[in-house]
């Protein structure tokens, strides 16, 4: 392959390459390294995910006193944390606020849920966060969720220094270059972020491109203002399964007398998505439970009366995570245009006959979630994220994560998963050249090269793929490895022929 100016203007055998180029290129010889387009993670929220790398880090906490030790041991004024599960804990529940403040001696705490839709906070936060005593989701003792989760989360933003917000950017997008993406889209909005926060991270240089959404409904002004790519994202219809805000159309089995959170009505759901498409901006939306795609379904019908379907596909707008969604659903939201910003490691970290997705919903509806080969047939596009920090930024585990789906034929082939991780996530924010996401003359030279021992898929017997050296394939056969195998390692990443990465030694 050869590349000039940022583009790759050449691909083929090495003897013609040699003569065309030979001379003057500078050549990288990769040793038996293979190079690939780079992934874009189509959901993160860098700043969250940045402060996990610099904060307290709970995704490995397996009891309350796990919690407990770890915000004792926490350096400074106050303490931010992330990633605890009550469900993995050997009390089977999460740390009280009387325990939390006994911990914390006096500090402001704030300690999201793996989901983050639900916090531990301490009382020296809640006195800087007074509205949340009298918001939908408060509780004296135990995790704050909805509107009450919401103000306490504002509060903890809005401790963090400029500077502290910049390093821990700063810090994530390092990482994501080194795992081999070249291109992250931020979901912000006012319940998430702030402003601020978007502006300064998009006028970051150096790391993977950053596109922007910001989530607030009739947020169309606001959006183009910041530079953002719509007024979409982490825009909530409802909350997560694992605080129990999604919404469903039946209780959850765990809390008979719970249904989730509805924030959004269809009719409020139309009048976004109308503003939006009359300003040629994408709108989209957090949804999680089937009430709320329900919602959403209806909302788009509703659009559809105004504006008609073409008008709706040509804005290309998007949901976030849709995983109870049913076959009609998919095909409805298919003829509109619509993206499905799907996360695999959910279904891989909560998913199967004994996770989490089957503790809330029980097993005819908790194994029927994240059904990617259902929204791929029906024709919406799939662009695969992590959902940073809520999973790992980990692209080649996410793309096994699609492949291997925990429930039977929920999965899709290797090339349609690593497609949705490349060119998906390119489309998804209306980037549709043809090109982008791929390695051909007149692409963008956006790449990473990867170590691999193996080079032969085996997904399963009826689905075994072997990497292909023909130019012509605009997307080959992938490394994708079985479950337990080592995955490859990122050598290089490479956005536009800028070097964004660089194992130090790895590449001579």
């Amino acid at each position: 392959m050869a590349v000039a100016d940022g583009q790759v203007v050449w691909v083929g055998q090495d003897t013609p390459g040699v003569a065309l180029y030979g001379e003057s290129a500078e050549v990288v010889h990769l040793d038996g390294a293979f190079v690939a387009p780079a992934f874009v993670d189509a959901h993160v929220h860098a700043t969250s995910a940045g402060l996990l790398l610099t904060g307290v880090d709970l995704t490995g906490a397996r009891s309350v006193q796990d919690v407990l030790s770890a915000v004792k041991q926490a350096p400074g004024a106050a303490v931010w944390g992330h990633g605890w599960d009550e469900t993995r804990f050997a009390e089977g529940r999460p740390p009280t606020r009387a325990e939390l403040d006994e911990a914390a001696s006096g500090r402001p705490v704030y300690l999201s849920r793996i989901d983050v839709h639900s916090a531990l906070v301490s009382t020296a936060l809640v006195e800087l966060a007074s509205r949340a005593r009298d918001s939908d989701g408060w509780s004296e003792s135990g995790p704050l969720s909805r509107a009450a989760h919401h103000e306490v989360r504002r509060a903890a933003k809005d401790a963090v220094a400029p500077a502290q917000r910049r390093q821990a950017q700063e810090a994530f997008l390092a990482l994501a270059a080194s795992r081999g993406v070249a291109s992250v889209h931020e979901c912000a909005g006012p319940d998430i972020s702030s402003r601020e926060d978007l502006a300064e991270l998009l006028a970051l240089t150096g790391g993977p491109q950053v596109v922007g959404y910001w989530g607030e409904l009739g947020g169309v002004g606001t959006a183009k203002a910041l530079g953002a790519r719509g007024a979409a994202g982490d825009l909530f219809v409802d909350g997560a399964l694992g605080s129990r805000t999604a919404a469903l159309c039946s209780p959850y089995v765990d809390d008979p007398g719970n249904s989730g959170a509805l924030y959004l009505d269809a009719a409020a759901i139309a009048d976004h998505v109308l503003a939006c498409t009359v300003a040629g901006m994408q709108a989209g939306f957090h949804v999680i439970g089937d009430a709320a795609v329900a919602e959403v379904v209806a909302g788009f019908e509703l659009a559809e009366k105004q504006v008609g379907a073409p008008e709706l596909a040509a804005c290309r707008h998007r949901l976030e995570h849709v995983e109870m969604v049913s076959a009609e659903q998919a095909a409805k939201l298919a003829s509109w245009g619509v993206v499905a910003s799907v996360q695999p490691l959910f279904d891989a970290t909560w998913g199967g006959p004994d996770g989490m997705y089957v503790r809330r919903l029980g097993a005819e509806r908790g194994t029927q979630l994240n059904p990617f080969s259902q929204l791929a047939a029906a024709g919406a596009l799939l662009a695969l994220g992590s959902d940073a920090p809520v999973t790992r930024v980990d692209p080649w585990e996410s793309v096994r994560a699609a492949v291997h789906h925990r429930t039977d034929g929920f999965g899709v082939l290797p090339r349609a998963a690593f497609t949705a991780h490349t060119r998906g996530g390119w489309r998804a924010a209306g980037v549709d050249d043809g090109v982008t996401g791929t390695l051909v003359p007149g692409a963008p030279a956006t790449y990473a090269v990867w170590r691999a021992d193996e080079l032969v898929v085996g997904a399963s017997d009826s689905r075994v793929q072997r990497w292909s050296t023909d130019p012509r394939s605009r997307v080959p056969a992938l490394p994708v490895l079985e479950p337990g195998a080592v995955l490859p390692e990122c050598l290089r990443t490479v956005l536009c022929g800028q070097v964004i990465y660089e194992r130090e030694g790895a590449l001579g």
